[in-house]
């Protein structure tokens, strides 16, 4: 899913060739994102499109050869001159007299080319890994290597016009992979080479060859000297396709400023791109006077606040909008955490459904939580019937998470803020590791699972990936061991699965308690603190005549066909047990509508106190999720859980937790047929549930760590 759709999006017609273009955003000023070489499109910016399009207008385009452009069958529909008409058309189509250009690799040349030769259309320009014409370049990028004759096609020498019309597939995976050279660069490079297949070997020899028609304007020494508007050059030191020395020789010439990404690629808007966002954000403000974010009053970014005895301690509380039970884990470290530092102000950056649960206690949402991407509605995106693999769905969320993170960032930024709570909010705790400087306050770390953990469906590959990623974060923890303030594992180190996180990485038992303090479990609210369940029963409308099971899913939408097959077995008990209520409880982003239930299953879209009913009820039947499965052990409820097929964290870090608490049965959906649920069912209700205590005072634990920062 995408983190932003266009606004508008249309076609310029160049000579017939067909141009495609969208419009992001409707700021006051323009930004053209000029598409690199043909062998991908415009979906190269995705890491930037979103952010800048809250306070730019942004224009993207296909090159023509890929994306829903036009793919012209001659060589000299590719030649420069006709790559700097399509960016003017494209200004003339959106009615743009100026813009900022940002362009990578041939588009930060074509960037170059415009500010030069038409600098009345450029008010800035920012190149990433630009294909400058000065200086000396790579002997595998020359025209005479393309042509050359080789007998063997292997590393450069597959940067040859044989090899491209021979075997594009494999060209584009070599190539791209250098573009993406960097260290856990597999979601860069898998996404590139998809957009590679977009276009073909015919039109990128095309592409090439146009390159020795020389233009009708200069493109050496003189047109760099030319250039009068403010340059950024942003390029990396391991850039395998645009040497550094031409982008040093560039900035010494046009007096741009440049920054150098140590290590770095031909891309670092795809690798790095919040340190490239907040570089190109601090450069327009510096050199435009553009604001290098939307700017709050006083009184939205809670700026400011005081007591009579002074300045405050404010808080930025980050809720995972994955399911409410978060919400309420968090709710009871924000109330416990206040008990011990009674001043302290918390704004919250959440996303419904979870701010719909903090508003109705009363709590602070800061107004950037309107303008955060979905999460949730992209986990829903990934899922299948009752299927959901979540490494894969989290790793399709980086355009998602680097978004949020910008906006996490304004907020900091502005916010005056002393602390960060962050539970399980993986895009402020991988970018500020990947980017140290950006950190604005203490950093206080939660989660109830570490490591990912590949499913036997993805193969070899998902043991690869799930390898890579565990590798990165422990990289960045042991290179930055205080960038988290405090790690907290929200659990016992019993309650870590004993497995390795990967080939070659230490086992997680042995790894995380040496990186993490412990606060036992947290519950939003202990049920022994609802008191006697007789009369909680009677409080929620329960009588005591009737056995009440409810069915829930929790606060995303993927749960629809789990219920509707627990539905299927419910008429199925009814002769035998008459006196059993079943309450679906779909959701709020599941429509009870939509559920066909049988005569006498009540349906409930958003049960805000749902802790209550899980503690009162007889039996309940559950996804997989951690929270609401605690819930239910610590009320001592019988429960059967069905794991979502390829969901890593359900299927190990959950399972091994309940099996510490001998709590729950858990059930296969994929063998579970509605006689099976039926007769589980009517099990659990006959026997009494004998799981261990769960903690009570997890919260009041994590706030006292907390604390500590304060």
């Amino acid at each position: 899913m995408k983190a932003k759709e266009p606004d508008h999006e249309g076609v310029v017609d160049r000579d017939g060739v067909r141009i495609h273009y969208q419009v992001f955003g409707d700021g006051p000023d323009t930004m053209l994102f000029i598409p690199p070489w043909a062998i991908v499109h415009s979906r190269i910016y995705k890491g930037q499109i979103p952010w800048f399009s809250d306070r730019f207008r942004c224009i993207t385009y296909d090159p023509r050869g890929n994306g829903r452009s036009d793919r012209p069958p001659r060589t000299e529909d590719y030649s420069v001159e006709r790559y700097i008409d399509d960016a003017l058309a494209v200004l003339d189509a959106t009615h743009t007299d100026a813009a900022i250009l940002f362009g990578l690799s041939l588009g930060g040349l074509f960037a170059t080319v415009l500010a030069a030769h038409h600098p009345a259309r450029v008010r800035a320009a920012v190149l990433v890994g630009s294909a400058f014409t000065i200086g000396q370049g790579y002997p595998y990028m020359t025209p005479e290597h393309f042509v050359a004759r080789h007998e063997r096609f292997d590393d450069w020498n597959k940067y040859n016009r044989e090899y491209w019309l021979r075997e594009y597939a494999d060209f584009s995976s070599f190539f791209l992979g250098n573009v993406s050279c960097e260290p856990h660069s597999t979601r860069q490079l898998e996404e590139a080479v998809s957009w590679a297949a977009d276009t073909d070997g015919e039109t990128l020899v095309r592409s090439v060859e146009a390159r020795q028609i020389a233009p009708p304007f200069d493109m050496g020494k003189t047109m760099y000297e030319s250039i009068q508007c403010p340059l950024l050059i942003l390029h990396g030191t391991n850039d395998r396709i645009q040497p550094i020395a031409r982008a040093r020789e560039a900035a010494r010439i046009t007096g741009a400023e440049l920054v150098e990404f140590e290590h770095s690629g031909h891309a670092p808007n795809t690798r790095v791109p919040a340190r490239v966002n907040a570089l190109v954000s601090e450069f327009l403000e510096r050199r435009l006077g553009i604001p290098s974010s939307v700017r709050m009053n006083a009184a939205e970014s809670g700026a400011g606040r005081a007591n009579a005895a002074g300045r405050r301690k404010r808080a930025l509380f980050l809720s995972s909008p994955i399911g409410l039970g978060h919400g309420r884990r968090d709710l009871a470290i924000a109330r416990a955490l206040r008990q011990q530092v009674p001043d302290l102000s918390i704004d919250w950056l959440a996303q419904d459904p979870v701010t719909r649960l903090l508003s109705a206690n009363g709590e602070s949402i800061h107004p950037l939580s309107a303008r955060l991407a979905n999460e949730s509605q992209h986990i829903e995106s990934e899922s299948g019937e009752h299927d959901l693999n979540a490494f894969q769905a989290l790793r399709r969320m980086d355009e998602i998470l680097v978004a949020n993170f910008m906006r996490f960032q304004e907020a900091v930024e502005h916010g005056d803020y002393d602390l960060v709570i962050a539970d399980e909010a993986w895009d402020v705790d991988h970018f500020w590791h990947e980017h140290p400087t950006l950190k604005r306050s203490a950093l206080a770390w939660l989660t109830d699972f570490v490591g990912f953990v590949p499913m036997p469906d993805g193969g070899g590959r998902e043991a690869m990936l799930t390898t890579d990623y565990n590798a990165e974060m422990i990289g960045h923890v042991e290179s930055h061991p205080h960038l988290r303030d405090r790690s907290i594992f929200v659990g016992n180190p019993d309650d870590i699965v004993d497995l390795s996180f990967g080939e070659g990485l230490p086992r997680m038992r042995d790894w995380i308690p040496r990186h993490y303090d412990f606060s036992g479990y947290v519950l939003g609210e202990h049920p022994r603190e609802f008191g006697p369940r007789e009369a909680l029963r009677a409080s929620l409308g329960y009588r005591p005549d009737e056995r009440v099971c409810i069915v829930t899913v929790g606060g995303s939408g993927v749960g629809t066909a789990l219920i509707r097959r627990v539905l299927q077995a419910v008429p199925l008990i009814a002769p035998r047990l008459p006196e059993l209520r079943t309450i679906v409880v779909t959701g709020p982003r599941i429509d009870p509508r939509s559920i066909d239930a049988p005569d006498g299953v009540e349906l409930r879209a958003f049960v805000p106190d749902l802790d209550r009913h899980l503690a009162a009820c007889d039996l309940a039947v559950v996804q997989g999720g951690l929270t609401t499965c605690m819930e239910l052990a610590a009320a001592g409820t019988p429960f059967l859980f069905f794991p979502l097929r390829n969901h890593f964290e359900q299927n190990f870090h959950v399972a091994q937790r309940l099996r510490n608490y001998g709590a729950g049965t858990r059930m296969d959906y994929e063998t579970a047929t509605p006689e099976r649920i039926a007769q589980a069912m009517l099990d659990a209700l006959a026997k009494p549930a004998a799981f261990k205590e769960v903690e009570a005072h997890g919260a009041t634990r994590v706030a006292g760590l907390i604390a500590e920062l304060l």
